[in-house]
């Protein structure tokens, strides 16, 4: 049988020496017994595989609300392809990918029914008390609202995971806490779950849009090199012949541009460390710039997609009628709470008075799926 000590033992073999060793951890908040058989790192990504939040992901608008249709993404299904990717560029770079899986599935815990929508709807109404985001409530449910001690709140997951999710930081993110050290980059693992995430959300988003029907192939003129590689995969054996020629094209589109994000990231983050000469992990911790990243022009190319994903697709009439809908929603149970907070589950009156009523809105309604969000406005408006 190969336990704990013998996986560490491998980890020192076969890991990078910049790469964070599970053995090395800062620990816990709250000691406990070291498992006979798995790092501290894969306890961490089971304990949170088996909790309340990440379970409620799978009912979480990623971009198209669930009643669109089963095949779109959802907060659940995002997250598995954010660890699959994740996982990918740290066993290429010799990086821990135990620490790099549990960052990456508890990367959007904290979430929001409806998306960035809800997030916006709950940030605005607690102006003034702190606003919202949905890396910082990713700490607050593992560190507080999940339940599954007896002595203490949360899942006492390790103080580098629990780092990754406060540091998470993309083009849409850029946290800040200050007990996470914030002047001290995230490990290396951390850092590539933030570009596994924007590789991510850009191609999937662009692939359910043309599943959706929201964008044609044709629209694809507009972004250049997108179109170009479009080109190319039509060119392919057999890919003028099929008469399903749409779907063949979209599936092998987005895969090549996937491959072509990750082989750049790949690059840079090696050249980077290189350049860097780091052989630590406090040397990780210590540069100015993280080094995880993608090369200049890649990040260009990121960001055109980008600018035509939101003019195109986030801007979408369907999808703008959505998020005005989750926010009314939103803002509507928020007020409702906040005017009559008997309406709050028996849990959340508790904590009222140490935590004070809009925060503890915001937790419930936070941890809200969509379907619950709109059955909970249902029976609080409707006769």
């Amino acid at each position: 049988m190969r336990t704990r000590e013998a996986l560490e033992q491998l980890e020192r073999q076969t890991l990078a020496p910049y790469a964070a060793f599970s053995a090395e951890t800062r620990g816990r908040e709250h000691e406990t017994r070291p498992c006979r058989v798995r790092t501290d790192f894969q306890r961490d990504r089971d304990r949170i595989i088996h909790c309340e939040a990440f379970r409620r992901l799978e009912y979480k608008t990623q971009v198209y609300v669930i009643h669109e249709g089963d095949y779109y993404r959802t907060r659940l299904t995002h997250t598995m392809e954010v660890a699959q990717i994740a996982r990918t560029l740290a066993r290429a770079l010799r990086l821990n990918d135990d620490l790099t899986e549990a960052v990456a599935l508890a990367h959007d815990l904290g979430h929001t029914p409806f998306g960035h929508s809800g997030e916006a709807a709950l940030h605005r109404l607690l102006e003034g008390r702190g606003g919202f985001e949905h890396n910082r409530q990713g700490v607050r449910v593992v560190e507080r609202l999940e339940r599954r001690y007896r002595d203490f709140p949360g899942l006492n997951l390790t103080w580098e995971v629990r780092e990754g999710i406060a540091k998470h930081r993309t083009s849409y993110d850029s946290p800040c806490m200050r007990r996470f050290n914030p002047d001290l980059a995230p490990p290396l693992e951390a850092q590539l779950v933030d570009l596994a995430d924007e590789i991510a959300f850009n191609h999937h988003d662009l692939d359910d849009a043309l599943k959706m029907g929201l964008l044609a192939l044709e629209d694809l003129e507009q972004v250049p090199w997108v179109n170009e590689a479009r080109g190319e995969i039509a060119k392919e054996p057999g890919g003028a012949s099929r008469r399903d020629q749409a779907p063949f094209v979209r599936y092998r589109l987005i895969g090549g541009l996937i491959d072509i994000a990750v082989s750049d990231a790949l690059e840079q983050t090696e050249r980077n460390i290189e350049e860097t000469g780091v052989d630590s992990l406090e040397g990780v911790r210590r540069q100015g710039a993280r080094l995880a990243r993608f090369s200049v022009a890649a990040a260009e190319r990121n960001g055109q997609l980008r600018a035509f994903l939101l003019e195109n697709v986030y801007q979408h009439p369907r999808v703008v009628r959505m998020t005005n809908k989750a926010e009314e929603f939103i803002e509507r149970l928020f007020n409702a709470y906040r005017s009559k907070p008997g309406l709050l589950p028996r849990g959340g009156q508790a904590r009222i008075e140490a935590e004070g009523l809009e925060r503890v809105i915001a937790d419930h309604i936070s941890g809200m799926t969509d379907r619950y969000c709109i059955d909970e406005y249902k029976r609080t408006f409707l006769p």
